[in-house]
């Protein structure tokens, strides 16, 4: 079966992972949990760290790799590679670290990451979004831009703009990106390496240099996605007023947030520019999300606050991280399950034939659906009091 039709007929969710530099390994410790519970994801999206996890999960499940490989991915990388030193680091100190960030706009480059997925992703056949393209889901309503298993997200510098890759690519790589040929925008995009696209979502602001992307009318400079979109939990939502067919579970950085935190006022300059940095890439949309119940589908991963930049963390702390995402994907499955109990949806070639087939569902809150043959189906909701609905 493809992981569409097992999303379809089993469990499934497409899969959202918030950035977070080095805490990336708390998102592993959630999407085992998941995956270990049933799940597939027939897409994966993320930004910063969550897109090298993402890309990481949409490669193996597309080859087949149990996505245990993804667990001993992330231990075995080593963060202090992502500060490499240039010569005039490494021999005029803080001088040559000012010369790195004044020649390429970083203090640090970005080959180790570049390299190290590069080899990840090599051996399995997989290096352009042609080998993440879905091509076997007869029932999607997917615009043909955007049938791929992955997505990541960058902030475009000189547009000014969220750039969802790869579907935003005819924009970059076509004069006429609206009034070309579908043909020759399904070329652009199938033709970029994957690597690219989470090398441009990872580049942090003055700590790794940009990425710069050639375009058909010059070039422009992308950053970290999470300048403006660190967790893009509705990207894979429909927007045509069609239900969707299975839903989006993103996994968050954060613990859930406590129901009474005291409001401070922010004072003096150097605090205001600190806010202002803070509320570009936290959670400056909480209220809208919140409205569209995203919190519900949530799975928040207590970090301990440990800095996305800490590149010299612990064992130890790698350990409680991926803890963390298992114990916060155990309680996010146990409350999505006590509020979604599962009937299963009718197999291919099941249609008349089935009337005669009962399926019974037990909830964790003591409620029975029982769901009565495949054309003239009932469905009887019985709660703990006895009273249908």
């Amino acid at each position: 079966m493809t992981l569409e039709q097992q999303a379809q007929h089993g469990l499934g969710a497409d899969l959202v992972l918030e950035g977070g530099g080095v805490k990336g390994i708390g998102l592993v410790g959630a999407v085992l949990t998941l995956h270990k519970a049933g799940y597939v994801f027939p897409r994966v999206g993320g930004t910063s760290a969550g897109a090298i996890v993402a890309a990481l999960i949409a490669a193996y499940q597309t080859r087949g790799v149990d996505l245990s490989q993804v667990e001993r991915d992330m231990r075995e990388l080593d963060y202090t590679q992502f500060m490499e030193k240039s010569w005039a680091e490494k021999h005029l100190g803080p001088i040559g670290k000012a010369e790195s960030l004044i020649a390429r706009q970083g203090v640090y480059a970005t080959g180790y990451l570049t390299q190290w997925l590069t080899a990840k992703l090599d051996p399995l056949g997989i290096r352009t979004f042609a080998d993440l393209k879905i091509t076997d889901d007869d029932d999607t309503g997917l615009p043909p831009r955007q049938r791929y298993r992955l997505v990541t997200h960058t902030s475009d510098l000189s547009r000014r703009a969220l750039v969802r890759l790869p579907w935003d690519l005819p924009y970059y790589l076509l004069r006429d990106p609206d009034g070309a040929p579908l043909a020759e925008q399904i070329a652009v995009i199938d033709s970029y390496l994957v690597v690219d696209a989470v090398r441009a979502s990872m580049s942090i602001p003055y700590f790794f240099e940009p990425f710069l992307q050639t375009t058909v009318l010059g070039s422009c400079t992308w950053v970290d996605g999470g300048l403006l979109q660190n967790f893009p939990v509705t990207v894979f939502d429909r927007t045509d007023g069609q239900a969707n067919r299975w839903p989006t579970f993103g996994v968050k950085l954060m613990a859930r947030p406590l129901p009474e935190v005291p409001d401070v006022p922010v004072a003096g300059d150097l605090r205001e520019l600190a806010a202002v940095a803070h509320t570009a890439i936290g959670e400056w949309n909480r209220y809208p999300l919140a409205d569209q119940g995203v919190g519900a589908r949530t799975v928040y991963v207590d970090t301990m606050k440990i800095p996305s930049t800490d590149f010299g963390l612990s064992q130890e702390q790698k350990d409680r991280l991926f803890e963390n995402g298992r114990t916060a994907a155990a309680g996010f499955l146990a409350a999505w399950n006590a509020a979604h109990p599962r009937v299963p949806a009718p197999r291919p070639g099941q249609g008349a034939g089935a009337r005669d087939t009962t399926v019974t569902v037990t909830s964790t809150a003591d409620a029975t659906v029982t769901v009565t043959g495949a054309a003239d189906t009932t469905v009887t909701v019985t709660g703990s009091d006895g009273a249908a609905s």
